[in-house]
């Protein structure tokens, strides 16, 4: 009688899109075999995305060796994966690179937190946006917990990336409520433009001139002045440190329109999705550089080196 025959295994159950459930790589080494540029795209920009985060914290986390790529800790840069081919892990959890992307707009209200990392008594913006997808999404640029509006939500990494730095400048509409009532001499200076200190890393602190591209004043009087702002950059809140350089301490603000975009049809609290026509609108906001501005140099004077100089009256020591 002849043994029954062994059923064959069941395959594992296929991993979502997105993020996938904690899973541990065994044999967990370094590797320098993802140094070769032919293998298909930089590891960082695969992860920013899948909406792991912006370019630059996804370089920290590689950096800090919390990336893993078929099983080994890959801790250097460059480096280079295949998106549909490597298994990739960023701090123990699968990386999908085949969730489709997503784009939402949140009218992020008061008290509510522009990041991932959950705090005590704050709410997190993603936790407004029970998305169908279940793919992780992430703030595209920030609102203080006290600023609400407009507030774009995505795992786009890529697009990401090109909204939030100044050099595609992509405009960004303010409504601003100050204390006090704000000159026409600060309002120059708004769009004249003054210089914030930025900390980077290692402790050191460099200034860069921020501006306001537009500048309207909706209301003044001696107690509070209500304006609205556009700035084509945004640095670590900006429009709060310009006013209080000015004297006038923010007592409200709201992002009214980022790009195309605007929070007509929505309340505090409320989200929808973009259209394809607005994320087209998106992208070709967020495709062209701005011209790096020229540095006026000042005329030589033509003349001879020794012309028009006055001669020394000290003795000649040779």
């Amino acid at each position: 009688m002849h043994p029954a025959p062994t059923p064959a295994p069941t395959p594992p159950p296929e991993v979502e899109a997105g993020w996938g459930e904690a899973v541990d790589d065994p044999n967990p080494t370094s590797s320098d075999s993802f140094k070769d540029a032919s293998r298909g795209e930089r590891l960082q920009k695969v992860l920013a995305a899948a909406g792991i985060g912006s370019r630059r914290a996804c370089e920290e986390l590689i950096l800090a060796g919390e990336v893993q790529v078929n099983g080994h800790v890959v801790n250097e840069l460059p480096a280079w994966v295949h998106p549909q081919q490597d298994h990739i892990l960023a701090a123990g959890q699968v990386v999908r690179t085949n969730a489709p992307l997503v784009y939402v707009l949140l009218f992020k209200p008061r008290g509510v937190l522009c990041s991932n990392a959950a705090e005590a008594g704050h709410r997190r913006a993603i936790d407004l946006v029970p998305h169908s997808a279940k793919v992780r999404l992430y703030p595209v640029g920030r609102l203080d917990v006290d600023s609400s509006g407009l507030l774009l939500l995505t795992n786009d990494g890529n697009l990401a990336a090109r909204m939030t730095h100044p050099r595609y400048g992509v405009r960004k509409e303010y409504e601003v409520t100050v204390r006090g009532e704000l000159s026409d001499k600060s309002l120059l200076r708004l769009q004249r433009g003054m210089v914030l200190a930025d900390r980077r890393a290692h402790g050191r602190v460099i200034g860069k001139k921020a501006s306001a591209v537009d500048v309207e004043i909706l209301h003044r009087d001696r107690g509070r002045t209500r304006l609205k702002l556009v700035l084509a950059e945004g640095r670590n809140r900006q429009v709060r440190r310009m006013m209080s350089r000015l004297g006038h301490p923010v007592k409200k603000l709201r992002r009214l329109r980022v790009g195309p975009l605007n929070l007509k049809g929505l309340r505090p609290g409320q989200w929808r999705e973009l259209t394809a026509w607005e994320v087209e609108q998106l992208q070709k906001a967020s495709a062209k550089e701005r011209p790096k501005p020229t540095r006026r140099r000042r005329p030589k004077a033509n003349r001879t080196p020794n012309q028009d100089r006055p001669q020394s009256s000290r003795p000649n020591r040779d």
